[in-house]
């Protein structure tokens, strides 16, 4: 067990070496990874399971294992933070988008495909960076629900008022389904195993091996997208990338201060700016690739797919940043010298 919470410890110390490190080598030798994308059966309401989901619903149990009743007795005393988050969401990352694509004149397939992206909501790997961050999960995971279930209204409604006439057909139901049984199950499950065996000695020791179980999935995930979208990716040019870095960078900077605007504490700040920042960019990837509007500009699949690399790496980047703050700005060494 020590070896394992050692192994996880530096897994999670070197998280964003780990998932570049995995993302290089999948775009060179895309069959490794192949086997995420590997479909094991349709629910009822024809969301596709494939192994991907697998390692979601296992990443999202973890971080369910660190949730206890006092974390949802500080979110619900603030609810308000909740819809500061879904206005945060919805408003920063679309129009930052528009901007973005105007500023840069993309081209049509391409602005449509960030434009798609900045208007998905939050994704399960912001949850990830805010667990490993020292974020507020509970707010994170709070987010990322009101954010989805608002999505299938929010998401057509945003891309066709900012891409002009653009008509997205989004089914609700299913998208709803696929964040309950990928997230909301495992976490309510970790929750109710952290509930009852919390304070036991053996369970602790459990938990410490959980962070590394986190930073080993979403290094599975990015390098799933890369195998099934790597060879796309320069098809475009540099300007993907460029639209990609503008767009995410500045979320993450309007979204910490959308926090500091609104009061919030250190945790929050840091949460809030991942989600804002962080889009779920694998659902925007899927409408692009499956929705027939767009299959006139294949070139918006392609910035969902470098959206969806970056952003994670970005968020792990990110992440690391606000940990190694915590490890060195605030030591007392560091208060001496500023006094």
């Amino acid at each position: 067990m020590k070896a394992l919470q050692k192994l996880s410890k530096l897994l999670s110390d070197y998280t964003s070496i780990v998932v570049i490190a995995i993302a290089a080598v999948t775009f060179f030798v895309p069959s490794l990874m192949g086997w995420v994308n590997f479909q094991l059966f349709v629910d009822p309401v024809a969301n596709k399971f494939t192994s991907q989901s697998i390692i979601i619903g296992i990443i999202m149990f973890s971080m369910g294992l660190t949730l206890t009743t006092n974390d949802f007795k500080i979110l619900a005393q603030r609810p308000l933070d909740i819809c500061i988050g879904a206005v945060a969401q919805y408003l920063i990352m679309p129009f930052l988008a528009f901007g973005v694509a105007k500023a840069l004149h993309l081209p049509d397939g391409i602005a449509l495909g960030l434009i798609l992206v900045g208007c998905c909501p939050g994704g399960v790997s912001s949850n990830i960076m805010s667990y490993l961050c020292g974020g507020d999960v509970a707010f994170s995971v709070g987010m990322t629900t009101v954010s989805t279930i608002l999505s299938p209204v929010m998401t057509p409604l945003m891309v066709s008022f900012l891409a002009s006439g653009t008509k997205i057909a989004i089914h609700g139901f299913p998208m709803l389904i696929s964040i309950v049984e990928t997230v909301i199950v495992p976490v309510a499950i970790g929750f109710l195993i952290n509930f009852l065996y919390g304070q036991k000695k053996w369970f602790q020791e459990v938990q410490k091996i959980m962070p590394g179980i986190a930073v080993l999935g979403l290094a599975c995930v990015v390098g799933g997208v890369i195998s099934s979208q790597g060879a796309k990716f320069f098809q475009s040019g540099i300007v993907i990338f460029a639209a990609v870095l503008l767009h995410n960078s500045l979320g993450y900077l309007l979204g910490y201060g959308a926090g500091k605007l609104t009061g919030m504490n250190t945790a929050k700040k840091r949460t809030i700016s991942i989600e804002v920042g962080m889009q779920n960019a694998g659902l925007a990837t899927n409408l692009a690739t499956t929705t027939a509007q767009f299959a006139s500009t294949p070139e918006s699949a392609i910035i969902c797919a470098v959206s969806c690399v970056w952003h994670s790496i970005s968020g792990t980047l990110l992440a690391g940043f606000f940990s190694w703050t915590d490890k060195h700005e605030f030591t007392p060494e560091h208060k001496r010298a500023v006094n």
